[in-house]
């Protein structure tokens, strides 16, 4: 996996395209260092996950799965993806999939997992794992809970590869595109991203993870500490006067 940073933005390319990007070992290793590493950096204001080649990523190494070691990395590699999958969850920057090559099974689970997610319109997904005699059991964690129920009862029951607009109407993706228009997108959403407050876009983010599955009182309690806690930070009081003076916030200005 290589790892770039250029304008606030931490790139992290899964680059093994012979191998249709699977999820072996060490890459899904490098990907949580490489999610552990963007978050605690300062310069870094937007994580993109993206891959090289015609497959995005294929999920599981079956090769590895099926190997004379076979029960090694099926004790260790469902507890890699999970650190994968929260590491991405729990990343403090916003973070974007970018998807120009097909996604199947666990494929998926990054996609979901990301904040933002952009197809090219013309690959396909595949919740694949029932027809090779497994379930999506880490990643349905969180593709369902992007999914619609009844969409999610159908990709993940029949294994189906369907285009990337069929997915955007499941609500796995935000939005499919022509090809030659994912970059593009991407940027619009970076360079919307940036015009929030790092602490403020972190804080949202805990917020969209914390809040749905608290009690409504417990939930009211907290944020009403959260809300005075940011009001009180140093970066809402320059962004509030950098607004009521008409100027750029300072992180904006900044960039």
């Amino acid at each position: 996996m290589r790892y770039e940073v250029a304008d606030g933005v931490a790139t992290l390319t899964l680059d093994k395209p012979d191998a249709r990007n699977v999820l072996d070992a060490d890459t899904m290793a490098a990907l949580s260092d490489g999610l552990l590493r963007a978050g605690e950096d300062p310069a870094v204001r937007v994580v993109v996950l993206a891959a090289e080649g015609r497959a995005f990523c294929a999920g599981a190494d079956l090769k590895g799965a099926s190997s004379a070691d076979a029960e090694s990395f099926t004790a260790q590699g469902p507890m890699a993806l999970v650190a994968v999958l929260e590491n991405l969850l729990d990343c403090p920057k916003p973070t974007i999939a970018k998807v120009e090559g097909h996604v199947a099974g666990g494929g998926n689970g990054l996609v979901a997992a990301c904040d933002f997610a952009v197809a090219s319109e013309d690959v396909h997904f595949a919740f694949s794992e029932v027809r090779v005699g497994v379930a999506p059991a880490v990643i349905s964690v969180v593709c369902l809970d992007r999914m619609n129920r009844r969409d999610g009862i159908e990709l993940l029951l029949l294994g189906e590869r369907v285009p990337a607009a069929r997915v955007a109407q499941a609500g796995l993706i935000n939005k499919a595109v022509p090809a030659d228009e994912v970059d593009a997108a991407v940027a619009a959403l970076v360079d919307a991203l940036a015009k929030g407050g790092p602490q403020a876009l972190a804080a949202t983010k805990n917020l969209l993870r914390r809040v749905p599955g608290m009690p409504r009182t417990e939930a009211f309690a907290w944020t009403a500490e959260v809300s005075a806690h940011m009001f009180n930070s140093d970066e809402a009081k320059a962004g509030m006067m950098a607004f009521l003076s008409k100027q750029p916030a300072p992180w904006v200005s900044a960039e």
